[in-house]
């Protein structure tokens, strides 16, 4: 911790000292810091493994893009870390809805999808700036944006439920292709990665975001996407009230729709929407689905899967998988999300084993 100090100190040309630890992940070592003024920074220093060199890129990079999230005080590429302004103990997002006020909750919902709505449209002319500062931070791994995570999900999904047990008929693998990047060529814009509600503090200014580790460009229907399921690949994947997800969903709509006209016609945002939540419906069984036979309870914050098996995982898994998935929403065939229905609602067999585990993808919306 001593040399992440001094690292952090000569970026600054100040002594930092008091580091209290704020968490992290396996990725990373997170510090709030004080100066010799008395004031406070973040220090985020990366491991060096390659994820977390692809996590420090993308964090790199998209605070220098200056267009959201803490003021970046100084990047050390070669230990390497990042130096941050400290937004203060502000609640996230997570607290809010986990807490006894339905007013402040659905405000806050309201403000983190306008808030991204703004970042989109905002950003639609900013990914050379982005490809710029990749280059300039590079660690020798891909963006997100090269790394082919849908086309990878799609084609793990049918021998993972052939492997739980779960009949696939024939023609499915190829109905899932057909989901390609959910308009990421037609509609692209920048994304923090991973807009979990605990990535999102309610300060006094405004909801601001703190996690930009697997920041890329993705279709603006995928974030969308995350409004109407709503947060499928996180571990608070909870259904909301009855119009609370289209309320969301629509207040992220409306931002966008500025700088892409088209999407404000109905009939092309729902024909975005439904590949896109068929995206987070493979994403999140492939995850998922193992861990409910295989995993324990509530899948850890750094991606790691519990040890042992419980029901609260298959719930978990259920309720990811299906929340948004019917005819209207989804392009699955209702045979498959009947069958998929029936297997996670049986209880977990604890003796017999689990399909292979998946590795966790940490990219974009992925739990952190």
């Amino acid at each position: 911790m001593e040399s992440i100090l001094r690292a952090a100190g000569g970026l600054l040309d100040v002594e930092l000292s008091g580091p209290v630890d704020l968490g992290g992940s396996s990725r990373s070592t997170v510090l709030r810091c004080e100066t010799a003024a008395g004031d406070s920074v973040i220090v985020k220093a990366f491991s060096s493994e390659p994820e977390s060199l692809r996590c420090f890129t993308a964090e790199a990079a998209a605070l220098s893009l200056g267009i959201a999230g803490p003021e970046l005080l100084g990047v050390d590429p070669d230990v390497p870390l990042l130096v941050m302004a400290d937004l203060g103990n502000a609640p996230t997002l997570a607290d809010i809805l986990l807490g006894s006020d339905p007013t402040a909750a659905e405000s806050g919902l309201l403000a983190w999808a306008r808030t991204l709505g703004r970042l989109a449209a905002e950003s639609v002319h900013r990914r050379a700036d982005l490809a710029r500062l990749w280059s300039r931070y590079h660690k020798g791994m891909p963006s997100w944006e090269d790394e082919p995570w849908i086309a990878q999900r799609v084609t793990a999904l049918p021998a993972l439920l052939d492997g739980a047990g779960i009949a696939v008929p024939a023609g499915f693998a190829e109905e899932l292709t057909r989901i390609g990047t959910a308009g990421g060529e037609e509609y692209p814009a920048f994304t923090p990665g991973d807009t979990c509600p605990d990535n999102n503090l309610l300060t006094p200014e405004g909801l601001r975001l703190i996690d930009f580790e697997a920041a890329c460009y993705q279709s603006v229907f995928l974030t969308a996407a995350y409004c109407r399921m709503p947060f499928s690949s996180c571990w608070c994947v909870f259904t909301l009230p009855a119009g609370t997800a289209a309320e969301i969903e629509q207040a992220y709509r409306a931002e966008v729709v500025g700088v892409y006209l088209a999407l404000a016609e109905d009939e092309v945002w729902q024909a975005g929407m439904r590949p896109a939540v068929a995206v987070w419906t493979v994403d999140a069984t492939v995850r998922l689905l193992p861990r409910a036979v295989v995993g324990a309870g509530h899948p850890h914050s750094d991606g790691r899967l519990p040890p042992e098996p419980t029901p609260a995982a298959r719930a978990l898994a259920l309720d990811a998988t299906l929340g948004a998935a019917n005819p209207a929403t989804v392009p699955l065939r209702p045979v498959e999300t009947a069958l998929l229905h029936d297997w996670l609602q049986q209880p977990a067999h604890q003796d017999e084993p689990g399909p292979p585990r998946p590795c966790a993808r940490h990219g974009p919306g992925a739990s952190h």
